[in-house]
C-alpha cells in the first residue's frame, strides 16, 4: 500500500468517524436534557422533602408517600441510570477517546472536533 493510498484511508476513516459522532449528537444532547431535568426535579423534591417539619415527625415510608413528586423523580433518576444514561450522555467521548488510545499505537492522533 502506498502513501497515497494510505492518505485515503486515514481520511476515509476520519470522515465515517466523523459523520457517526456527529450522528450521535442529537440523541446525546435529548438524554442530556432528559438527565438534567429529572435531577433539578430530585433535588427540588427533596428540598421541600427535607424541610417539611413532618418528615421528622412519620416514619420514612410515610414521608415518601407524603412526597409523590420527590418520590416519583427519585425513582425516575434511579431507573434512568439503571438503563444505561449515563452511558448514553458520555458516548461520543468515550468512541473519541477509544479511537483516540488506538490511534495512538500508530503516532496518530485525532481531536474533538
Amino acid at each position: 500500500m502506498n502513501s497515497l493510498e494510505q492518505a485515503e484511508d486515514l481520511k476515509a476513516f476520519e470522515r465515517r468517524l466523523t459523520e457517526y459522532i456527529h450522528c450521535l449528537q442529537p440523541a446525546t444532547g435529548r438524554w442530556r436534557m432528559l438527565l438534567i431535568v429529572v435531577s433539578v426535579c430530585t433535588a427540588t423534591g427533596a428540598w421541600n422533602w427535607l424541610i417539611d417539619p413532618e418528615t421528622q415527625k412519620v416514619s420514612f415510608f410515610t414521608s415518601l408517600w407524603n412526597h409523590p413528586f420527590f418520590t416519583i423523580s427519585c425513582i425516575t433518576l434511579i431507573g434512568l441510570f439503571f438503563a444505561g444514561i449515563h452511558k448514553r450522555v458520555v458516548a461520543p467521548s468515550i468512541i473519541a477517546a477509544r479511537c483516540r488510545t488506538i490511534l495512538a499505537e500508530y503516532n496518530m492522533s485525532c481531536d474533538d472536533q
